[in-house]
């Protein structure tokens, strides 16, 4: 079987993950942000 196939497979997994990871990093900043809002209204 042909390498390269591997290697597109290899690559596109790893954007898959890089992407999933920065969805991850985005939804987990964007509600300690909206926590951080909130505890500096009850003050």
């Amino acid at each position: 079987m042909n390498q390269w196939a591997f290697v597109l497979a290899a690559y596109g997994l790893s954007a898959l993950a890089t992407l999933g990871l920065i969805g991850g990093a985005l939804i987990s900043m964007r509600r300690a942000e909206a926590e951080a809002a909130a505890v500096k209204q009850r003050r």
